[in-house]
Parts: C-alpha cells; sequence; structure tokens
C-alpha cells in the first residue's frame, strides 16, 4: 500500500501546475497559501484588475485541497439549528444560503475555467448508524423544509438499498444538490486559470515573517521579500505561528483515507447504485464514496490526531469498510494518507483582520465548496464588490487553554467516543 495521495498520484496532466520561483518587488495583493482559499481569491482580485502573488512553503495546492475526499455537500461543520439556536434565523437562514450558493459557485467556476475534474452533481445521503440517530430525523428535515426552504428526503430502511449495497445503517436523508469530483485536478485546474490571469504562483518558498504596515505590510520570505497593499493568510489547517494572534483561532485536526483497488462494474452499481457521496451520523464520522475510476474512498477521523501511523490508519480504515461492506473482504487498498482539517472551537469559517492582515479559514470538512466561497468572498470584499459577508460579522470564539499546541484533541478524541457509545 502506497502513502501517497491518490489523487496526486495519478500520472495525468490535469493535475500538474505550471508555478515560478519568482517573487516580484511589489504587488497589489500577496496571498500566503495555494488552497481553494488563496486561489479563489486570488482569481476574483485579477479579474478586477489587481496584481496578485500566491506564496506556498511546498507545491501549489499541496496541503487539504488535494488530500481530501473530494465531495461537497449543503451546511457547515456546525449544526445548523445550532446556528440559528445561537445567531437567529436571519443569520441562519444567510448561513445555509451560502452553504448552497458554494456549490453552484464551484459548479459555476469549473465550468467557467474550464477545469477537467470529474465534477458530478448525483447528490449524497447522510445515513444514520442507530435507530435513535435516524429517528432525529424526520423532525430534522421538517425543519429544514420548512425555515430554509431546502428539500431533504428521508430514506427508512427497507429502501436503503436503492441508495447504497449494505444492510448496516437504519434509513439515511438524502440530498440532490450535492457533487463530487477529483480535488487534485480541480485545485491544479483553478491554479492554471488564475496564471493564465496574470497571478505569479511561487512555491516551496516559505514565509518567515510579516511586517504590517499602515498602507503597505512587507512580506519576508526564503527567497526574499514582497511589498504588498495587502495580505491574505489562507493556510487553514496548516496556519502556524506566522502570526501569534491567529494560531488560537484555529487548530488542526487530522483525517485519514484509503482508497482501493478498481471495483467491478456489477460491483460498484451494487455498492452505490446512484453514484452519491456518503457520510455517516457518528461524531467520529465516515465519509465515502466511488472515485471517478471506480475504486472505493473510504476516509475517517478516528484519531483527532494529525500524525497517526498510516498503516495503523489504514488497518483501522480497512476494517470499518469491509464491517459495512463485507463483499469488499478480498478486495486490496492502494493508497493511505491524511491532511489536516482546519477547526475552530465554534465550528464556524471565518473571516477576519489581524493587524491589518486579511484570513479565511475553519471549514471543518466542508472546504472543497465553502473554502472555494470564502476565497470568493475575500476577493470581492478587498476588491470592493462586496461591502459585507456574514462570515466576517460573527464573533470568533478562542479557549484560554490553547495558544499553541492544541494538547487538548486526545481528551476531545474520547469525549467523542463516548458520545458516539451512549447516542
Amino acid at each position: 500500500m502506497k502513502s501517497e495521495v491518490y489523487w496526486t498520484d495519478q500520472d495525468s496532466p490535469e493535475t500538474k501546475t505550471k508555478a515560478t520561483s519568482y517573487l516580484p518587488e511589489k504587488t497589489d495583493v500577496a496571498i500566503i497559501g495555494s488552497g481553494y482559499t488563496g486561489l479563489a481569491a486570488a482569481r476574483v482580485l485579477a479579474k478586477s484588475g489587481k496584481s496578485v502573488v500566491v506564496i506556498d512553503q511546498h507545491t501549489i495546492g499541496w496541503g487539504a485541497s488535494s488530500r481530501n475526499g473530494g465531495m461537497a455537500t449543503p451546511g457547515l461543520k456546525q449544526d445548523i439549528f445550532k446556528i440559528y439556536k445561537k445567531y437567529g434565523m436571519d443569520y441562519a437562514r444567510e448561513f445555509w444560503r451560502a452553504s448552497v450558493d458554494a456549490i453552484d459557485l464551484l459548479e459555476n467556476i469549473i465550468q467557467e475555467e474550464n477545469i477537467d475534474c470529474n465534477w458530478e452533481r448525483n447528490g449524497h445521503i447522510a445515513l444514520a448508524c442507530k435507530q435513535s440517530h435516524y429517528d432525529n430525523l424526520p423532525e430534522y428535515a421538517d425543519w429544514i423544509r420548512r425555515e430554509l426552504g431546502h428539500k431533504k428526503t428521508l430514506v427508512p430502511k427497507k429502501k436503503i438499498h436503492s441508495e447504497i449495497g449494505t444492510n448496516y445503517y437504519f434509513g439515511g436523508l438524502s440530498d440532490e444538490i450535492s457533487g463530487g469530483l477529483q480535488p487534485a485536478k480541480y485545485v491544479n485546474g483553478l491554479a492554471s486559470a488564475v496564471s493564465k490571469l496574470g497571478v505569479q504562483l511561487c512555491e516551496h518558498n516559505r514565509v518567515l515573517t510579516i511586517n504590517p504596515g499602515e498602507n503597505i505590510h512587507e512580506v519576508i520570505t526564503s527567497m526574499g521579500s514582497v511589498k504588498a497593499r495587502d495580505v491574505i493568510i489562507a493556510t487553514n489547517g496548516y496556519t502556524d505561528t506566522l502570526m501569534p494572534k491567529l494560531k488560537p483561532k484555529v487548530f488542526p485536526v487530522g483525517s485519514y483515507i484509503i482508497v482501493s483497488e478498481p471495483l467491478s462494474q456489477d460491483l460498484q452499481k451494487k455498492l452505490s447504485p446512484k453514484g452519491r457521496m456518503f457520510y455517516d451520523s457518528k461524531w467520529f464520522i465516515n465519509y465515502f464514496r466511488l472515485t471517478p475510476d471506480g475504486c472505493m474512498l473510504w476516509g475517517g477521523r478516528n484519531d483527532l490526531s494529525t500524525n497517526l501511523d498510516l498503516n495503523e490508519s489504514a488497518k483501522i480504515l480497512s476494517h470499518q469498510v469491509r464491517s459495512v461492506f463485507p463483499e469488499m473482504e478480498d478486495i486490496e487498498f492502494t493508497h493511505t494518507w491524511s491532511g489536516k482539517l482546519g477547526i475552530t472551537f465554534d465550528l464556524m469559517p471565518h473571516i477576519g483582520k489581524i493587524n491589518g492582515i486579511y484570513y479565511g479559514f475553519g471549514y471543518g470538512g466542508h472546504g472543497l465548496s465553502i473554502a472555494t466561497y470564502l476565497g470568493t468572498e475575500l476577493g470581492l470584499l478587498l476588491s470592493g464588490q462586496k461591502n459585507r459577508s456574514p462570515f466576517e460579522e460573527i464573533s470568533h470564539q478562542t479557549m484560554f487553554f490553547y495558544r499553541k499546541n492544541p494538547w487538548f484533541l486526545p481528551f476531545a478524541a474520547q469525549y467523542f467516543r463516548f458520545l458516539d457509545w451512549i447516542s
């Protein structure tokens, strides 16, 4: 089994991006981080006539943007009903609408920029792991329909085989607007698109220091320095202590994935009759799908740490997938890898500003669509095409016990395991 990202291991020209090591002396906007957030912001800013440089210490799209499961589903990490209880119905509706619009935006970018990334909009189903989980779904679906005007369809256990080829689950809730793609092809296609707009992509270049100024900021890197009118930090789960006041606002959580050898057409049709995206109802969530070339991708957060041994992770995940799909007992898994999610304490994405430096992060596993959306929001705000975003208006919660290292993650993991046991 390869300890490599399946998406980038596919030898395809669409997954390669031409970048430059050249760093200009000055620019209108310097963006740190070359994932969905940074590239989406660069796209808007470049189209508005601004000069932009995107800087990454690794290759373009190296982080979660090329490591995720390639699933775009409505909603945020925080439950929408809890958002309503905390922020009120007006904000709840705006945040929900943003999550739906984010999937449309993703599709529009793919079409406008002619990005070949295997985009398909076959919907998803949230699967109930226990009867008690399913029992909560009718009321939830009715509330979503009544208050948010969004349709979800109940799938009882007796009809579950129309959605998935297993008896493991107790029913589910399907949604037709979701989609899936090949994430490495998407992020590199997006990078190619912004490069054609004149954005400079500077990889293998670590940012060492940012010296904020009243009108001009200086970004000092391992390759030199660049002066910029505006700076955006778009590093999400890979945010470090470059700006000490920013680190306490987000912490990394590990997500782990395995991919199988290609499945037969008959087995693909049996396991996923409609080609859906899937995720389950556990706190320690599993998410899975068939890849565009017919492999089973299975992911999860069974350990919140970012450094779980990949072979150990693969053993855990392969046991899970075979428990759900006994037909896969003799199927080999070929790839195992991990990536870092950016989590905030209120489980909400945020746009903000510290010492005149902008940031956007906190997607909690919804980054494919939401990072694209927040990056676009940042671009629209900085270019004056928008004057507000709900993601910059809510307070950004921090905790006194976290400043640098997320030492609390093992305790949180035990707590979530307990919640899964008693739910």
